[in-house]
């Protein structure tokens, strides 16, 4: 897996794959995945997007294959989006299509507020706009279970929330320890950053076409809530996914990919 040195203290490791036809043109996409996940959080969306874009999945600063942050790394919404462009700029990338998921999308929305001219369209899966709203009353428990008993474990006492009632227990076993494998002083200095986390001043400044996919039982964002600041976004659409997750594009990657693809191609035609 290759990977880039961002920064002095950041060689990012990503994954960089397409398989459409060898006589065509594809446009670029990049993945941006969740907390203490990785790019490997995108596999299930890769069979449909990997057919029609060259797909980049990066793993976050700190998370996945690279390099990890101490606890007291500062961290923040501009220098995530920094790191982005900064691997775009790498590959020779002008623009690009862009997908999130949960806390990732913040971060899409910002970085496609502040580079308008880089980023062709935006699809926010299970997002959020405000940490302190969606998810501030939970940090402080968090970050006492993983202090006291880690990362994986964590993962599983909240997978519950993230992959919905009916989700199966080897998946929801499987993105435990996927999501375990995420460094200690990353996970805790990340989530203490989270609630600061707020881009509703962002939306507004979002000028590419931008598809918002929720589910109607999520746990970070009532509909109507979710609704009120898509709305706020000028060329987005608003989809809602029945199910109690909200980690949408791991409960539901084949109907979170073919949407991209046909919003894309509704309002990007070739």
């Amino acid at each position: 897996m290759p990977q880039a040195r961002i920064t002095p203290d950041l060689d990012m490791h990503y994954r960089d794959e397409c398989f459409a036809d060898s006589w065509s043109q594809p446009q670029a996409m990049l993945l941006l995945h969740g907390n203490a996940e990785s790019g490997e959080a995108w596999n299930g969306l890769m069979p449909v997007l990997g057919r029609r874009f060259r797909v980049i999945r990066p793993d976050m600063r700190g998370f996945g294959r690279s390099t990890p942050m101490a606890l007291d790394y500062e961290w923040s919404v501009d220098r995530l989006i920094n790191d982005f462009i900064a691997l775009a700029d790498s590959l020779g990338l002008a623009s690009f299509h862009v997908g999130a998921a949960k806390v990732a999308c913040p971060l899409a929305m910002r970085l496609a507020a502040r580079h308008p001219g880089r980023v062709r369209s935006l699809a926010v899966l299970g997002g959020i706009v405000s940490g302190e709203v969606s998810v501030g009353a939970r940090a402080a428990s968090w970050l006492d279970h993983i202090e006291k008993k880690g990362v994986e474990s964590w993962a599983r006492w909240t997978m519950p929330g993230r992959l919905g009632s009916r989700c199966a227990p080897a998946m929801m076993e499987g993105w435990a320890k996927l999501m375990g494998r995420t460094p200690l002083s990353t996970q805790l200095g990340f989530i203490r950053s989270v609630p600061a986390i707020d881009v509703r001043a962002d939306l507004p400044s979002i000028t590419c076409p931008t598809l918002v996919v929720t589910t109607d039982g999520s746990g970070l964002g009532s509909v109507e809530a979710v609704r009120e600041w898509q709305q706020m976004i000028p060329k987005s659409e608003f989809m809602v996914v029945p199910g109690d997750s909200y980690h949408v594009a791991a409960t539901h990657p084949d109907l979170c990919a073919r949407s991209m693809l046909d919003f894309i191609e509704r309002r990007e035609p070739a």
